[in-house]
């Protein structure tokens, strides 16, 4: 009996980060405008993101045995694969532009680019991955990666300007006007051949 008890227990907890994961991740959506829900800074979406977050301890130090407790099993068990209302890696809620400086004073704009369909599922979830992670060092460093297969691809060039945007849809009013979606400048990043060191801008 102690130990239906126990896996019940086990059970009910493991549901619970289930469903508080799913929650988050479709209210984080919301609350950004990346669906055609009204959502925005303050909204209830927004605060029911944060009470969600909170049951996950993510609100607390990243020291903190707690939360690095829950960090852990979400880990381990797969209930932070991103999984919300909308099934991962369906849409590309981030875009990484890169604008390329040549010697001569012309500028070109690429894309990253990708050979295969797989690969470009996984380059979406790398992009939502540096869109949403909380580390500025990390989130320079993945950039500084992604400029680099780019540097190596066109070697001639002099200075690489790198903007992260994120997509916000319009709202059912606004589409029905006919308004398209549009990506917002989040972090700028700077590279030069003379120095290593990136110059990183908040929009």
């Amino acid at each position: 009996m102690r130990t239906k008890s126990v896996c019940l227990a086990w059970f009910s907890l493991h549901f619970l980060l289930l469903v508080t994961v799913s929650c988050r991740e479709t209210l984080w959506l919301v609350a950004r405008r990346l669906t055609i829900l009204p959502g925005g800074p303050g909204s209830y979406p927004q605060k029911a993101e944060g009470v969600a977050a909170a049951i996950l301890g993510q609100h607390l130090a990243a020291s903190n045995p707690l939360r690095q407790t829950f960090a852990t099993y979400l880990g381990l068990s797969g209930i932070d694969a991103g999984y919300g209302y909308f099934a991962p890696n369906v849409a590309n809620s981030y875009r990484l532009l890169f604008e390329l400086h040549y010697p001569d004073g012309h500028t070109e704009y690429r894309l990253p680019r990708v050979n295969r369909p797989a690969a470009g599922l996984r380059l979406a979830s790398l992009l939502e991955q540096i869109g949403r992670t909380q580390s500025d060092a990390l989130r320079e460093y993945m950039v500084k990666t992604l400029a680099g297969s780019v540097w190596r691809e066109y070697p001639e060039v002099k200075a690489i300007r790198a903007t992260l945007a994120q997509m916000v849809q319009p709202t059912v009013a606004d589409y029905v006007r006919g308004k398209e979606l549009v990506y917002e400048p989040l972090y700028t990043y700077d590279f030069s051949l003379d120095s290593d060191s990136i110059q990183q801008s908040n929009q």
